[in-house]
């Protein structure tokens, strides 16, 4: 076991067990991990909103600069850190999924704005917008007055809401907040069963990209067959494909962001034979793991992959 060189995994610490799991503060009031600037990944949500500062916010090896205001989203799991960054100043928000817990369109949405719109840069309307939303929020979780969480989720909700309505740097626009009938479709139904296999993929730590499609279908109760074509419908992709892609991420968060040897990524990639694992990795990426490695250590942005 190679703990002491592993990937850091924050876990959200309240005061008191009573306490929601959540917080919200300045970078200043939540402590240094706020602001850490090593590679690391929490098994809650974390939402920033930046008024000042300079450098850049590396999200799953991606580079975003910043440029205040901008408002970043991360979900579980996803490796971050702050890169030379100076003067960083503004709000942090941190929730764990049980805080949305009778609030599961929100928390989809908020899974699928870290994926698709994890950093923007806010026009004066949006960046008073968030501003405001984060105060409100703020003086509700200091007051800590009856509801108080209630009300913060409301916020949250219109944060969500309102980034979604932003526009996306090359995603197509569409309404997260359209809700199905309530006698569900079967392309409604698929698209759930594909929502939760991808809620599988996005576990923190990896912890699903070692078992088989397979094992997950039994998971969620249904074929592989019937998985396939729900996640094929939904997604353009099968759930091997997605699958195989959240292996290669996971190995590029363990390479880039650890000192872990090569067969520990592969273990932590999901494949008990680092040799077969060094195949799969060069036929996905087009290099090796060394060689990632190796560019990653030397600043090098890597993008890799193609249309499928």
């Amino acid at each position: 076991m190679e703990s002491a060189s592993a990937l850091e995994l924050h876990r959200l610490e309240v005061p008191a067990p009573h306490l929601f799991p959540f917080a919200v503060g300045t970078f200043d009031s939540l402590g240094p991990l706020s602001r850490a600037s090593f590679p690391h990944r929490h098994t809650f949500h974390e939402i920033v909103h930046v008024t000042g500062g300079r450098g850049s916010h590396v999200i799953d090896l991606h580079h975003w600069p910043i440029e205040p205001p901008n408002l970043g989203i991360m979900a579980a799991g996803q490796v971050h850190y702050w890169d030379r960054v100076r003067g960083l100043d503004g709000h942090v928000l941190l929730l764990e999924d049980a805080f949305l817990l009778d609030r599961p369109a929100d928390r989809e949405l908020l899974r699928r704005l870290a994926v698709e719109r994890p950093w923007q840069v806010l026009d004066p309307a949006a960046e008073a917008d968030t501003a405001a939303v984060f105060a409100e929020m703020l003086r509700e979780s200091r007051a800590r007055r009856p509801g108080m969480a209630s009300v913060v989720r409301a916020y949250l909700h219109i944060l969500l809401t309102r980034t979604a309505r932003l526009p996306a740097r090359g995603v197509p626009a569409r309404d997260p907040t359209r809700r199905g009938s309530a006698s569900p479709t079967p392309a409604d139904q698929a698209s759930r069963l594909a929502a939760r296999f991808l809620r599988l993929l996005d576990r923190p730590g990896g912890t699903a990209v070692g078992r088989s499609v397979g094992q997950m279908a039994a998971e969620l109760g249904v074929t592989s067959g019937y998985l396939a074509s729900a996640v094929k419908g939904a997604t353009g992709r099968t759930p091997g494909r997605l699958l195989r892609d959240a292996r290669v991420l996971e190995a590029k968060r363990l390479l880039s962001g650890t000192e872990m040897t090569i067969a520990a990524v592969a273990r932590g990639a999901g494949f008990s034979d680092p040799a077969y694992f060094c195949r799969f990795f060069r036929r996905e990426t087009g290099i090796s793991p060394g060689e990632f490695r190796s560019r990653s250590y030397a600043g090098v942005e890597i993008h890799h992959g193609r249309d499928r």
